[in-house]
Protein backbone atom coordinates (compact mmCIF):
# COMPACT_ATOMS: atom_id res chain seq x y z
CA UNK A 1 0.00 0.00 0.00
CA UNK A 2 2.85 2.60 1.15
CA UNK A 3 4.59 1.54 -2.23
CA UNK A 4 1.09 2.50 -4.33
CA UNK A 5 0.90 5.82 -2.43
CA UNK A 6 4.65 6.17 -2.69
CA UNK A 7 4.53 6.03 -6.54
CA UNK A 8 1.43 7.62 -6.78
CA UNK A 9 2.46 10.74 -5.73
CA UNK A 10 5.44 10.99 -7.29
CA UNK A 11 3.28 10.24 -10.50
CA UNK A 12 1.26 13.57 -9.69
CA UNK A 13 4.89 15.52 -8.95
CA UNK A 14 6.21 14.52 -12.60
CA UNK A 15 3.07 15.16 -13.78
CA UNK A 16 2.58 18.78 -12.89
CA UNK A 17 4.97 21.07 -14.12
CA UNK A 18 4.00 23.62 -11.49
CA UNK A 19 5.38 20.69 -8.87
CA UNK A 20 7.84 19.42 -11.28
CA UNK A 21 9.71 22.78 -11.40
CA UNK A 22 9.25 22.97 -7.29
CA UNK A 23 10.63 19.64 -7.03
CA UNK A 24 13.43 20.36 -9.36
CA UNK A 25 14.73 23.49 -7.26
CA UNK A 26 14.12 21.69 -4.11
CA UNK A 27 16.64 18.74 -5.15
CA UNK A 28 18.85 20.96 -6.84
CA UNK A 29 18.44 20.24 -10.50
CA UNK A 30 18.06 23.90 -11.59
CA UNK A 31 20.70 24.55 -10.09
CA UNK A 32 23.12 21.98 -11.55
CA UNK A 33 21.42 22.88 -15.06
CA UNK A 34 21.91 27.05 -14.13
CA UNK A 35 18.22 27.31 -14.65
CA UNK A 36 16.27 29.72 -13.19
CA UNK A 37 13.79 28.90 -10.53
CA UNK A 38 10.28 30.16 -10.63
CA UNK A 39 9.41 33.27 -9.36
CA UNK A 40 7.55 31.81 -6.26
CA UNK A 41 10.46 29.24 -5.62
CA UNK A 42 12.91 31.94 -5.51
CA UNK A 43 10.86 34.42 -2.88
CA UNK A 44 10.57 31.80 -0.76
CA UNK A 45 14.12 30.27 -1.04
CA UNK A 46 15.62 34.12 -0.68
CA UNK A 47 13.00 34.67 2.19
CA UNK A 48 13.68 31.70 3.69
CA UNK A 49 17.34 32.46 3.42
CA UNK A 50 17.65 35.90 4.97
CA UNK A 51 15.71 34.27 8.13
CA UNK A 52 18.34 32.20 8.33
CA UNK A 53 21.24 34.27 8.08
CA UNK A 54 19.07 36.98 10.59
CA UNK A 55 18.27 34.61 12.83
CA UNK A 56 22.06 32.58 13.22
CA UNK A 57 23.53 35.92 13.36
CA UNK A 58 21.85 37.09 16.04
CA UNK A 59 23.24 34.00 17.98
CA UNK A 60 26.85 35.09 16.61
CA UNK A 61 26.39 38.48 18.19
CA UNK A 62 26.30 36.36 21.84
CA UNK A 63 28.36 33.55 21.31
CA UNK A 64 31.66 34.53 18.77
CA UNK A 65 34.47 36.09 18.82
CA UNK A 66 34.66 40.20 17.73
CA UNK A 67 35.35 39.41 14.04
CA UNK A 68 32.58 37.16 14.05
CA UNK A 69 30.36 39.48 15.78
CA UNK A 70 31.15 42.52 13.23
CA UNK A 71 30.32 40.26 10.48
CA UNK A 72 26.80 39.01 12.17
CA UNK A 73 25.94 42.47 12.95
CA UNK A 74 26.51 43.22 9.03
CA UNK A 75 24.76 40.07 8.01
CA UNK A 76 21.77 41.36 10.35
CA UNK A 77 21.31 44.76 8.86
CA UNK A 78 21.90 43.27 5.35
CA UNK A 79 19.28 41.00 5.31
CA UNK A 80 16.58 42.79 7.06
CA UNK A 81 17.37 45.22 4.17
CA UNK A 82 16.72 42.51 1.78
CA UNK A 83 13.63 41.06 3.60
CA UNK A 84 12.38 44.29 3.49
CA UNK A 85 12.82 44.88 0.01
CA UNK A 86 11.56 41.69 -1.32
CA UNK A 87 8.17 41.97 0.91
CA UNK A 88 7.91 45.40 -0.71
CA UNK A 89 8.28 44.09 -3.94
CA UNK A 90 5.47 41.43 -3.14
CA UNK A 91 2.91 43.47 -1.43
CA UNK A 92 2.99 46.31 -4.15
CA UNK A 93 1.68 43.31 -6.21
CA UNK A 94 4.90 43.60 -8.47
CA UNK A 95 5.40 40.14 -7.64
CA UNK A 96 2.92 37.29 -7.56
CA UNK A 97 4.11 34.87 -4.81
CA UNK A 98 3.33 34.37 -0.96
CA UNK A 99 6.40 34.98 1.78
CA UNK A 100 6.77 32.25 3.69
CA UNK A 101 6.93 33.05 7.50
CA UNK A 102 9.49 30.12 9.00
CA UNK A 103 12.49 28.05 7.57
CA UNK A 104 12.35 25.42 5.92
CA UNK A 105 12.75 22.40 8.13
CA UNK A 106 16.89 21.82 6.72
CA UNK A 107 17.27 25.64 7.79
CA UNK A 108 15.49 24.89 11.13
CA UNK A 109 18.02 22.39 11.61
CA UNK A 110 21.17 24.05 11.65
CA UNK A 111 19.38 26.96 13.83
CA UNK A 112 18.98 24.59 16.18
CA UNK A 113 22.27 22.35 16.01
CA UNK A 114 23.78 26.46 16.40
CA UNK A 115 21.87 26.94 19.40
CA UNK A 116 23.63 23.71 20.94
CA UNK A 117 26.78 25.05 20.52
CA UNK A 118 29.27 27.10 22.73
CA UNK A 119 32.79 28.82 21.92
CA UNK A 120 34.70 27.43 19.29
CA UNK A 121 32.53 25.15 18.23
CA UNK A 122 29.95 27.32 17.50
CA UNK A 123 31.83 30.20 15.58
CA UNK A 124 33.48 27.17 13.39
CA UNK A 125 29.83 26.02 12.85
CA UNK A 126 28.50 29.30 12.32
CA UNK A 127 31.55 30.27 9.69
CA UNK A 128 30.89 27.12 7.53
CA UNK A 129 27.43 27.61 7.36
CA UNK A 130 27.50 31.40 6.39
CA UNK A 131 30.00 30.37 3.60
CA UNK A 132 27.50 27.75 2.33
CA UNK A 133 24.46 29.80 2.97
CA UNK A 134 25.85 32.49 0.79
CA UNK A 135 27.11 30.14 -1.44
CA UNK A 136 23.31 28.97 -2.62
CA UNK A 137 22.51 32.58 -2.47
CA UNK A 138 24.49 33.84 -4.78
CA UNK A 139 23.58 31.08 -7.39
CA UNK A 140 19.90 31.69 -6.59
CA UNK A 141 20.24 34.74 -7.18
CA UNK A 142 22.27 33.96 -10.38
CA UNK A 143 20.49 32.62 -12.08
CA UNK A 144 17.24 34.39 -11.10
CA UNK A 145 18.86 37.80 -12.36
CA UNK A 146 20.24 36.00 -15.42
CA UNK A 147 16.58 34.48 -16.52
CA UNK A 148 14.04 35.19 -13.81
CA UNK A 149 10.17 35.35 -15.44
CA UNK A 150 9.32 38.35 -13.33
CA UNK A 151 10.97 41.64 -14.71
CA UNK A 152 10.85 43.71 -11.66
CA UNK A 153 11.84 40.49 -9.32
CA UNK A 154 14.95 39.65 -12.42
CA UNK A 155 16.29 43.18 -11.84
CA UNK A 156 16.21 43.18 -7.94
CA UNK A 157 18.01 40.22 -8.25
CA UNK A 158 20.86 41.02 -10.19
CA UNK A 159 21.12 44.12 -8.05
CA UNK A 160 21.16 42.53 -5.20
CA UNK A 161 23.96 39.56 -6.17
CA UNK A 162 26.91 41.70 -5.52
CA UNK A 163 26.09 42.48 -1.99
CA UNK A 164 25.58 38.80 -1.41
CA UNK A 165 28.97 37.82 -3.33
CA UNK A 166 31.20 40.37 -0.75
CA UNK A 167 29.23 38.15 2.31
CA UNK A 168 30.84 34.94 0.76
CA UNK A 169 34.14 36.66 0.34
CA UNK A 170 33.58 37.72 4.24
CA UNK A 171 32.18 34.19 5.45
CA UNK A 172 35.05 32.96 3.04
CA UNK A 173 37.80 34.96 4.75
CA UNK A 174 36.32 34.23 8.23
CA UNK A 175 36.55 30.93 7.57
CA UNK A 176 40.80 30.52 7.12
Amino acid sequence: MKKTIAFAGLALLIASPVFAQSAAEKTGVNSMLGMAPKTEDFVAEAATSDMFEIESSKLALERSDDATKAFAQQMIADHEKTTGELKGLVTSGKVQAQIPTAMTSSQQDMLNKLKGLQGADFTKQYHSDQEDAHKDAVDLFKRYGDSGDNADLKAWAASTRPALEHHLQMATDLNK
